[in-house]
């Protein structure tokens, strides 16, 4: 971090250096840990995400990840920390940002935070960068599950900037996907639709079909919140085009979930956008057949469900609705009670249905004892 910055810029920005790229991420944990103000009540900004993936993409490289620190770092140094990035993925699925976040953030700061400071050489350095980005980036979605928006931001960016000095555009890719993500969740969606197919230029040079598809997925969401059903189709056809070339092939870990249940979820949330519930029910109930352990993401793919069947039976949408909040009542994610809220507006016009308006004062006391 240069010198007179004030800090609530303090991760906002791609770093140009890599050593300013490590000081900048540890200074983010650091300051999280210590719940610094200006990082709690940060909200989301407009114009960092479009400058973040302007520097990904025209940054020059290669760098080399190589430090002179005291501690040696070796390959079980990388390896732990790739082991606690699974288990703490596997926690973030079934129980929610909320509750892992903070010990993510402590174990980054306490742990991985000396590695980037130590002794190691470029194949080590690389391979270390990498599995911190991707566990920075786990902190970020964290953080935006919790609609913490302008903290999920810093942890992107400063992930992608890791990313970058990896050598890794498989990962950039997936973490530009994150940010088109949580763009079009924020009323953004041109700049999701941009982040969309920047991370379509990284995910082909990644190689990776099944990450090309999800960008292209991505994309199709951003155009149908612009309500551009043209684009959104010619979106999804080449996610689905590219899925099926990319077959049973090997992905990377942190790719793994993204299979045809979660690709049918994408697009019923497109069809959601779009005001087409028939379209939505059919790929909705197509995204229940996900694999265990993807908790949050069911509570997401019911209440997308429920909220489809509203106007053609809100007593099953209800039936719904109760598997849905049955989940989100083990949850610390705010995004799964944002969709049982809007489930709960959908079906206010049939608050005289006695099951209809206890379902919904339901609703109403997780999501208000839960905040």
């Amino acid at each position: 971090m240069s010198g007179g910055r004030d800090p609530v810029d303090l991760g906002l920005e791609f770093p140009l250096s890599l050593a300013e790229a490590t000081a900048s991420v540890a200074a983010l944990w650091r300051s999280d840990v210590e719940r610094r103000r200006f990082l709690t009540g940060a909200t989301y900004a407009v114009a960092v995400y479009p400058a973040a993936s302007m520097r990904w993409l025209t940054l020059p490289g290669p760098e080399h990840p190589v430090s002179v620190g005291i501690r040696r770092v070796g390959q079980s140094d990388v390896d732990a920390v790739r082991t606690m990035t699974v288990a703490f993925r596997d926690l973030d699925n079934k129980v929610g940002g909320g509750k892992v976040r903070p010990t993510i953030v402590q174990y980054l700061h306490s742990s991985v935070a000396p590695l980037l400071r130590g002794n190691y050489a470029e194949h080590i350095g690389r391979q270390l960068l990498a599995t911190t980005a991707e566990l920075t980036k786990l902190a970020g979605w964290a953080a935006y599950d919790q609609e913490e928006h302008g903290l999920a931001q810093r942890y992107l960016i400063q992930a992608l900037r890791l990313a970058r000095a990896a050598g890794d555009p498989g990962l950039g890719a997936e973490i530009l996907a994150a940010m088109s993500h949580q763009a079009t969740y924020v009323g953004r969606p041109g700049d999701a639709v941009d982040l969309a197919r920047a991370a379509q230029i990284s995910a082909r040079s990644a190689g990776l079909a099944v990450l090309e598809s999800e960008c292209h997925m991505v994309e199709a969401h951003g155009h149908a919140a612009r309500l551009d059903d043209s684009m959104c189709t010619a979106s999804i056809t080449a996610a689905e085009r590219t899925f099926a070339k990319a077959g049973s092939c090997d992905r990377p870990a942190w790719l793994t979930y993204f299979d045809s249940a979660y690709m049918s979820a994408k697009i019923a949330h497109c069809f959601r956008e779009l005001g087409d519930d028939a379209r939505t029910a059919r790929f909705a109930e197509q995204s229940l057949d996900m694999s265990y352990g993807y908790l949050r993401g069911r509570a997401f793919n019911l209440a997308l469900l429920a909220s489809a069947r509203v106007s053609e039976d809100p007593l099953e949408a209800v039936r719904i609705g109760h598997q849905a909040l049955d989940i989100a009542a083990g949850l610390s994610s705010r995004r799964s009670f944002a969709y049982l809220g809007d489930l709960r507006q959908r079906l206010s016009p049939h608050a005289a249905m006695p099951d209809v308006e206890g379902f919904r004062q339901q609703v109403r006391e997780l999501t208000t004892r839960r905040d």
